[in-house]
């Protein structure tokens, strides 16, 4: 007898992600009772992606409409309220060097940047001007144990270089940062195990001093802690994750004088994608101590359906 040949049938989930070309979002956000909708869809057989997003606001009205095309070597994004086009350029020109090209249609003044990679990937050079030309390339250099960025700047009517920039490493299980930005000078060390993480820093000239403590009590609960020696200033915050999809924080800041406690349903710096039917919330409660009548009950939803 002879062989029987069958082929194999697509499974169901590699047929909905074909397609899923169409995606919607809505975000609903109750401090400023706005609805923000997103829709995007890829074109072109997934060469480029089209998106588009609208603000309603409280009023009714709708606000802020933009449309964006975006591929690997073009992206365009038009505001349709400020009749005005952003258009990115990039094109590599070797193995390790790229060229982009940004430029403002309306304010007719664009960026050029050339990015230069080692093979590694652990070097990194970025040459960047504005055109019109005005002031010298901005240069920034990346290396395992810092980055250097030099730019000109213009002050009391004359041009000045500024330099900015860190280093860091590791020193006795921790690990430390020195970091220079417009005339400031700051040092930092961080020890972190598996159950605490224990951030001393100090600034110059202001030479402001703090301490930053979090406490890993299991993979539920941890404590974090901030104090700023020189204000006084303090900050706690208490946080229970009992899943990945779900955690709640509870916290006061001295400085502004506020209690606080938030929930997320859904993964607090992510989108809706992976979101418990792709759908993420999340309620603040923020209680004032000098006026407990202005105490606020505020929520953020955010719904997303594949078309």
């Amino acid at each position: 007898m002879g062989e029987v040949m069958t082929m194999s049938e697509p499974s169901y989930e590699g047929a909905l992600r074909q397609l899923r070309c169409l995606k919607v979002s809505s975000e609903y956000d109750s401090e400023g009772s706005t609805v923000v909708n997103k829709i995007s869809a890829r074109i072109f057989n997934g060469l480029a992606k089209l998106k588009g997003s609208i603000q309603r606001e409280s009023t009714g009205e709708f606000r802020y409409p933009t449309l964006a095309l975006a591929s690997k070597y073009l992206s365009v994004l038009y505001d349709h309220e400020d009749r005005n086009a952003l258009v990115t350029l990039s094109a590599e020109l070797g193995r390790n060097l790229q060229l982009k090209y940004l430029q403002d249609i309306k304010a007719q003044q664009g960026e050029a940047k050339l990015l230069a990679t080692s093979t590694n990937l652990k070097y990194k050079l970025e040459l960047a001007c504005d055109t019109p030309f005005s002031t010298l390339p901005r240069a920034a250099f990346t290396f395992p144990n810092g980055e250097v960025k030099l730019e000109e700047e213009i002050r009391e009517d004359t041009r000045a270089l500024s330099i900015s920039g860190f280093v860091g490493g590791t020193l006795r299980d921790g690990l430390f940062l020195a970091e220079y930005k417009e005339e400031n000078f700051g040092l930092k060390y961080k020890y972190k195990d598996e159950e605490m993480t224990l951030t001393p820093s100090v600034a110059w000239p202001s030479k402001s001093i703090s301490l930053a403590f979090k406490r890993q009590f299991d993979p539920i609960n941890k404590l974090s802690y901030f104090y700023n020696f020189n204000t006084e200033a303090w900050s706690a915050v208490y946080e229970l994750k009992p899943s990945e999809n779900f955690k709640v924080k509870l916290g006061y800041d001295s400085e502004v004088g506020v209690s606080w406690a938030s929930a997320w349903v859904g993964k607090e710096d992510a989108g809706a994608k992976k979101a418990p039917r792709k759908c993420k919330l999340q309620v603040m409660l923020q209680v004032p101590h000098e006026d407990i009548k202005a105490t606020a009950l505020l929520f953020r939803i955010k719904k997303r359906w594949d078309i």
